[in-house]
């Protein structure tokens, strides 16, 4: 209803209403509206044909649903030294629950590249990832690393005895490798969750 009156400049009608929900019988629609009127969502106009209009208190929780449906914030380049969910870091937002990939929190990662590509990601995909600090081996993370470039990145996580290997899914590229002090510049970011093909 609230959808038609914005697109129409006026409600619709119960036949239309019907139409739209594709129910065969107006006298059950009208239970529905008498309910509607009833909770204060919405009240009638009486001698207008179209007599049903929303109240405010319907508009505010159309407005309140919107500005609350979940979504999973598309990161780009990452400041340092700023959270991964920043503002500054967000390009733009998925309109899709993050429960689908069975997380209550998500982000997603434009893949660049083709050294994942064993793993099928492939360039251009977007990774949905689970924010987590750590992971178990083998894994595929998303992580930064301090002095490289200002990016997160995709690699499957390895821990040794030694330090912490970050492999590629592409035996083109060789692992990176982290001993001694140099494990600190390894920020894992979270866990790959899902991966949404962008290109055919």
């Amino acid at each position: 209803m609230a959808a038609a009156q914005l697109r129409q400049g006026f409600p619709p009608s119960v036949r239309e209403i019907c139409a739209g929900l594709r129910l065969q019988s107006p006298g059950s629609m009208q239970r529905h509206l008498h309910a509607l009127t009833h909770e204060g969502f919405i009240e009638k106009d009486p001698g207008k044909k179209r007599a049903w209009k929303l109240t405010q208190k319907a508009w505010d929780f159309v407005g309140r649903s919107q500005s609350q449906a979940p979504v999973i914030p598309l990161v780009g380049r990452i400041a340092a030294g700023t959270p991964i969910l920043a503002e500054e870091n967000r390009e733009d937002e998925l309109p899709i629950d993050p429960k689908l990939f069975g997380s209550d929190d998500a982000f997603a990662l434009r893949v660049q590249g083709d050294s994942m590509k064993d793993a099928h990601i492939r360039d251009g995909d977007l990774a949905i990832i689970r924010p987590q600090q750590d992971a178990e081996n083998g894994r595929i993370v998303a992580v930064m690393v301090e002095g490289l470039e200002p990016e997160a990145t995709l690699k499957v996580l390895r821990r040794t005895d030694d330090g912490v290997e970050l492999h590629p899914a592409n035996e083109a590229y060789k692992p990176l490798v982290f001993t001694g002090t140099d494990r600190s510049r390894v920020k894992v970011l979270g866990r790959l969750v899902g991966v949404i093909r962008t290109k055919p």
